[in-house]
């Protein structure tokens, strides 16, 4: 068993890509049957806070494979199919 204090001290990678998603801030839980429905990371703040954050990462426990020691391994994550864009584009004709 593990604690949510525990939890939040630990980075989730996705297994797909090896991409670092973040640290659970969050869970959610089914109210029927009180098992763990998913697990939330805030959105990253924009522009140090000021211009709020970006959208929550959901990962449902489904698709949580392994808590080690140091991480969490997820299989999917939505935050695989999104392509993050930095910088300007600039378009001449």
């Amino acid at each position: 068993m593990i604690s949510l204090a525990l939890l939040c001290q630990k980075d989730v990678i996705s297994i797909a890509n090896g991409q670092n998603i973040g640290r659970v801030d969050d869970i959610e839980f089914c109210s029927e049957n009180a098992l763990v429905k998913n697990l939330v990371i805030f959105g990253r703040p924009k522009f140090f806070g000021l211009l709020g954050r970006g959208e929550d990462v959901k990962i449902p426990w489904e698709n949580v494979v392994k808590i080690g020691q140091d991480v969490v391994l997820v299989n999917k994550c939505e935050t695989d199919k999104k392509t993050k864009r930095s910088g300007f584009a600039l378009k001449f004709d």
